[in-house]
This record gives structure tokens, C-alpha cells and sequence, in this order.
């Protein structure tokens, strides 16, 4: 069986596993640390990055997008529209989706990783600006909710959990009525994804 290494207040783990779930692929999880820099971790990807897919005959696949698009062929395109259109809207999805969680862990981590008196607030308005974009435009663009949800549904998700579990206090919702509507409703039409979202 595949192995993943993840983390679970991960945007990116979360997104996979999600989307495993969805293309019915079984997979063991395996929390790591990435931050310790684990061997197990190291071996898989150079960079240390988590999630990490390892197949059954040791071939490691990083990023999640990667890893995502194995799914798909894998899953003989579960996770991907097969209209070349709409699989393109899809893949911008969830290329936006992730580049909200890249500025927004940048955000965390310029508070984390350094000193409170070297923490550079122009950089943290920089990337902030960035989510504020990415929601706004989510929030005039929200997808529709389809039968079976795409890998871009998918990561839209996890992105907005990963933004409620870090920047909750934001109250970012504000005047973004039809995201949070949207949001609401695809927890009520996929529950057995929503426990697969990311977590302190």
C-alpha cells in the first residue's frame, strides 16, 4: 500500500488526502514533523518537504500536486474533469488554491522562524495582500459543487480550512458572503472529506 507523509494542519496533505479518499485509492498515512527534517522525510524528497507519496516500490512523488495528478491516472480520472476545458479550470483551481496556502504559510512562518525584532512586516503585508486577492477572487468565482468534486474543489477547501485554522481571528469572512456560503455547503454535500481537513 502507498505511503504519505504528512502533517496534519497541512493545506497540502490535507488536499491529498482528501483527494484520495475521493478517487477511492488506499494509502497509509504517516504523521511527520518536516520542520525536524526526519531521514524518512529527507530520503523521499530533497527538499524535506511534506506530502510525500511512496509507492509500493520505494518511488517517492513530491509535490502535492504531483502526487494529485498520480491520483487522477491512477484512478482512471476520478479526480479530473475529462473535458480538456473544464480539466484546465480545475488545474487553475487548484494552482490558486495552493498559491493562497504558499503566501499564507509564508506569512506564518515569517513570525515563526524568526526573532520578534527581525520579523519584516513589509514581507508579511506582501503576502497577505496575495490571500486577500486569491479570497477575493475565490469569492466572486466560487466553483460549482459537482457530483464527484475535482482536485481543485478539493484544495479550495483545504486552502480555507488551512486559513480558518491559522488566520482565524482575521475574521477574513468578512464581506465574503458567497465563499463562506460555499464552504458551508460543500461540508454538507461531501462530510466524509471534511474530517480529512487540516488540524492543529
Amino acid at each position: 500500500m502507498p505511503k504519505l507523509l504528512y502533517a496534519p494542519a497541512s493545506p497540502y496533505s490535507a488536499k491529498v488526502r482528501m483527494a484520495a479518499k475521493q478517487a477511492d485509492m488506499d494509502i497509509e498515512i504517516v504523521k511527520v514533523d518536516a520542520n525536524a527534517e526526519p531521514a524518512l522525510v529527507l530520503e523521499n524528497n530533497p527538499l524535506g518537504k511534506i506530502p510525500v507519496l511512496i509507492l509500493e516500490d520505494g518511488t517517492s512523488i513530491f509535490d502535492s500536486r504531483a502526487i494529485t495528478q498520480y491520483l487522477a491516472r491512477a484512478s482512471k480520472n476520478k479526480l479530473f474533469p475529462r473535458s480538456a476545458e473544464k480539466r484546465l479550470e480545475a488545474e487553475r483551481l487548484e494552482a490558486l488554491a495552493d498559491g493562497l496556502c504558499d503566501a499564507l504559510l509564508a506569512h506564518v512562518y515569517e513570525r515563526r522562524m524568526r526573532p520578534e525584532e527581525k520579523v519584516h512586516q513589509p514581507w508579511l503585508d506582501k503576502q497577505w495582500g496575495k490571500a486577500v486577492r486569491a479570497l477575493d477572487y475565490f469569492n466572486e468565482n466560487a466553483p460549482a459543487l459537482t457530483k464527484n468534486p475535482t482536485v481543485g474543489i478539493i484544495a479550495l477547501r483545504a486552502a480555507l480550512a488551512y486559513t480558518d485554522l491559522r488566520f482565524g481571528d482575521t475574521k477574513w469572512e468578512k464581506g465574503r458572503g458567497k465563499l463562506k456560503s460555499w464552504r458551508t455547503r460543500f461540508d454538507k454535500r461531501y462530510p466524509e472529506l471534511v474530517e480529512l481537513l487540516p488540524q492543529a
